[in-house]
């Protein structure tokens, strides 16, 4: 079904790379959801106003944030489409990551609100009168924030968005908030016992995390989260598929919103390779990871001696060395410079955040034992980090 509404609705759907598409589809589950929660607050407005139930009460003003954030994201998607100009020359797609986190502010405020008022309720329980109207608008709502759950979710697997994922989550607690009112007002039916302010706190601490889960989710890109493993791993396949790159490090890759990723690296290729043969080599990987995983990339050349018997001894000796130390640790950059009596081993070390060693207990390990297997070399190292986590 959903399906069908995409290829009803969105122009060229399938097309989900594409930043125009990615909008439609912003703007289609802006519009649905507007849609969808406006029925479900007019519908338990009314079966609150029935019932006298606050937690009917408190779930039906839950349902019009929804609506209010469903308006929030709609905006953000048609902003975050908007080309880039002198003063944001990455474009505007980080404002999809904003109006995710506008969501995720609203839907917490409202939590706390609806916390204060059933805990009012407990301490000023009133009777409910139930009625079979309102159960049949509990159950058909369950039934639909179930369906809105699939649908965000099914949608922001698509074009991978963090805001429909963020509203395909508070779907899902707005179905478990439903069920709890749902077995209070059926309790109060069939025992006379009144939980209703109780089933208020649960539906607003099922909004609270709710809320607290969606803002981290589009905080992490804001902040600088790095790529995923699959991400890294494909992108230095495709440069990697040229047999004259025989290395890749450094690897940084900037987000500015779905659709818009920049990326740098070092490649390495043989120091005796012709450097216009190399340059051509090089510009040749920038365009197969531009085609295929749509980022721009800027690759920068690193020359690497291959052909000289001494130094591949001593690079090969140092990356055992290193090893040694630790099986996470790595090297790149590596290059020596020969002096009358001392010969300078100058490389950077891999080093993974949260390590168990210090940076000065790593480079006095490496140091010490490379000096105890060649008493003629010393190590000059540099520390590097890794921005793909």
């Amino acid at each position: 079904m959903i399906d069908l509404l995409l290829k009803r609705f969105i122009k060229d759907y399938d097309k989900t790379k594409n930043p125009e598409v990615r909008t439609r589809y912003g703007v289609f589950a802006g519009i649905v959801g507007i849609i969808c929660n406006l029925i479900l607050f007019l519908a338990k407005i009314i079966a609150g106003v029935l019932t006298a139930s606050v937690s009917i009460m408190a779930d039906a003003v839950n349902n019009l944030s929804d609506a209010g954030s469903s308006i929030v994201t709609l905006i953000g998607f048609k902003l975050a489409g908007k080309p880039a100009d002198y003063e944001h020359p990455y474009g505007h797609g980080r404002i999809e990551y904003i109006s995710g986190f506008i969501v995720s502010g609203a839907i917490i405020i409202m939590g706390f609100e609806l916390l204060t008022t059933s805990f009012r309720k407990i301490l000023h329980p009133t009777p409910l009168e139930v009625s079979v109207s309102s159960l049949i608008i509990l159950v058909l709502s369950i039934l639909m924030k179930m369906w809105m759950a699939k649908f965000n979710k099914y949608l922001g697997n698509k074009v991978d968005s963090a805001a429909m994922k963020a509203t395909a989550t508070d779907s899902l607690s707005d179905c478990v908030a439903t069920s709890v009112v749902l077995i209070g007002v059926l309790l109060t039916l069939f025992s006379d016992i009144n939980i209703d302010g109780i089933a208020g706190v649960v539906v607003a601490v099922f909004v609270i995390l709710a809320g607290f889960g969606a803002a981290k989710d589009t905080l992490q890109p804001l902040l600088g989260q790095p790529p995923t493993k699959e991400y890294v791993q494909e992108l230095q396949n495709i440069v990697l598929q040229d047999k004259h790159i025989i290395g890749v490090h450094d690897l940084i890759v900037h987000n500015y919103g779905p659709g818009r990723v920049y990326a740098s690296l070092h490649a390495e290729v043989p120091a005796n390779m012709d450097m216009m043969e190399a340059h051509d080599y090089i510009d040749m990987a920038e365009r197969r990871v531009e085609k295929r995983m749509k980022c721009f990339i800027s690759i920068h050349m690193d020359p690497v001696v291959t052909d000289d018997e001494v130094i591949n001894h001593l690079r090969n000796m140092t990356t055992e060395v290193v090893k040694s130390v630790g099986e996470e640790l790595d090297i790149h950059d590596f290059r020596t410079v020969k002096g009358p009596y001392i010969t300078n081993l100058i490389f950077d070390v891999l080093v993974p955040y949260n390590y168990h060693l210090s940076d000065d207990e790593i480079k006095k390990q490496i140091q010490k034992k490379i000096t105890e297997k060649q008493s003629e070399c010393r190590a000059v190292i540099k520390i590097d980090k890794s921005y793909t986590g």
